[in-house]
């Protein structure tokens, strides 16, 4: 997980101990502390229905299997003083997913702001021990040129990714598929992202040297450079 996401997680378990501990201090008959821990675990449970949002899948809570489960269990026990002590503490559980729903909708937010998709310095923050492997036949002796990485950093734009025009220039060029030559036959190796920011990207870089395809197994970003980041190995 990125680090917004965990503090914004903590945030909401923060938020949940301080709703149970009001809720304790107004309550006559104290349940026991452990069982009320629980109980709002328990309460959690929902049936809920996932929804996209921002290359994610967020889930909305519908039904509150938790307190059903937790009213039949104590709605039986002592004429229901049991379910009197326990009841909001479990309906507690079930709108915390409704909290947990607002961090899953703000941390993209955050993170996005913390950490633009659209800068390559996002996907490529420390490159000292970056190396580059030949992933297909088609790929020539070549090494990183890190001065000329570099150097270019904060200068290399993102474009557009051409999957459709890259797949049909391939197919278009009269040669088996599995003898062309490959578009991204180089894979950076040994960078890292950001930190905090939970991206663990493949990155390939392009047959000229100067494109860089980065998959996030979200989705794809390409970035290009004007000036190859290749050279020739010894």
């Amino acid at each position: 997980m990125n680090a917004p996401g965990i503090v914004l997680n903590l945030v909401a378990w923060g938020a949940i101990f301080n709703l149970a501990r009001r809720i304790y201090s107004k309550q006559d008959i104290k349940p026991i502390i452990w069982k009320l821990a629980i109980v709002i675990f328990v309460g959690l449970f929902s049936f809920s229905i996932n929804l996209p949002y921002m290359d994610q899948q967020i889930k909305l809570a519908i039904l509150p299997l938790g307190v059903w489960i937790l009213y039949g269990i104590y709605s039986r026990k002592e004429e229901g003083i049991s379910w009197d002590k326990y009841r909001k503490y479990a309906w507690l559980g079930f709108f915390a997913n409704f909290i947990f729903l607002a961090v899953a909708l703000i941390n993209p937010l955050i993170h996005s702001a913390i950490f633009p998709a659209n800068e390559i310095s996002t996907y490529l923050s420390d490159i000292n021990k970056g190396k580059i492997i030949q992933t297909h036949p088609s790929a020539g002796n070549r090494i990183l040129d890190r001065d000329s990485l570099l150097f270019q950093l904060d200068n290399i734009k993102e474009e557009p990714v051409y999957s459709e025009k890259w797949y049909y220039e391939a197919f278009e060029s009269g040669v088996e598929l599995s003898k062309a030559e490959e578009r991204f036959p180089y894979q950076l190796a040994g960078t890292e992202a950001k930190w905090g920011s939970g991206i663990d990207p493949m990155i390939f870089v392009e047959q000229d040297g100067k494109g860089i395809l980065i998959s996030t197994g979200q989705k794809q970003v390409y970035f290009r450079a004007e000036k190859t980041l290749l050279k020739k190995g010894e």
